[in-house]
């Protein structure tokens, strides 16, 4: 090997330090960008999903919430041939004195159709934009349905008496939850001893389902976050065309 040679390579090697160097240094700062904050059971971020809100729990990212301007979507005329939310509903196996409590009720889509069911306990919607409650509050009026309470929840309580739910149902909902840790245990504290969770949810396993990636939910993620709040998985049940239908239960510990 020639002398011009190796020096060349020698310079070439310096260069090629002093670039892994800056590159190293560059990457710490841009990491400390990404990770603008974090606590015990939450992190933040400020180079995120734009559909998500930069909130990190248990490893998923949050997603934005649906306003009340998207209300028209929730109502949509194929939204029973895409969703089956009939088939849903049956297997909530629902008795006539059952308390439910439609978690992000929106606009009373699964509410009307769960309140005829449960004649002898009730329906509680609970929402945490009161634009939403208005429309439920509305048709409770035109139709004269006495069944369905709407409750205004908060981002980290769902406001509801403890011990009070025989089931609580979330559709298309716990995704969106900003403090789903917090609004989980309050709705597990509402639940009665051997009370169920219920949760509908795109299937993040299946990439042609055309939902955004943030508004979709593996089993394997759920099971994980519901399990730390306390419930026991029961079933997993995929007979909806692009939904989860998980089934979780509270603990009876008094039998």
């Amino acid at each position: 090997m020639s002398r011009n040679l190796l020096k060349s390579l020698q310079n070439a090697g310096i260069i090629l330090s002093l670039f892994m160097l800056i590159f190293t240094l560059n990457s710490c700062t841009i990491n400390t960008d990404i990770v603008a904050n974090s606590d015990t059971i939450y992190q933040y971020r400020t180079i995120h999903n734009p559909e998500g809100i930069g909130k990190f729990y248990m490893g998923r990212e949050i997603a934005k919430v649906m306003g009340h301007k998207g209300a028209g979507w929730l109502e949509r005329p194929s939204r029973s041939n895409q969703e089956k939310p009939e088939n849903a509903i049956n297997n909530l196996e629902l008795k006539s004195t059952d308390v439910v409590a439609d978690i992000g009720a929106g606009t009373g889509y699964f509410t009307f159709r769960i309140s005829p069911l449960v004649l002898e306990g009730k329906v509680l919607a609970v929402d945490i934009q009161p634009e939403m409650l208005d429309l439920i509050n509305f048709v409770n009026h035109q139709e004269n349905i006495t069944n369905v309470k709407t409750i205004l929840g908060d981002v980290d309580n769902p406001n509801l008496l403890p011990s009070s739910v025989d089931i609580a149902l979330l559709v298309d909902t716990y995704h969106e939850f900003e403090y789903p840790r917090e609004m989980m245990l309050g709705i597990v504290e509402a639940l009665k001893p051997g009370g169920r969770v219920v949760l509908l949810e795109y299937r993040s396993e299946n990439p042609m389902i055309m939902i955004k990636g943030l508004h979709k939910m593996s089993q394997k993620q759920v099971k994980k976050e519901m399990k730390a709040v306390g419930l026991v998985w029961q079933d997993t049940r995929d007979f909806l065309p692009q939904q989860h239908f998980l089934v979780f239960e509270k603990p009876d510990i008094s039998s």
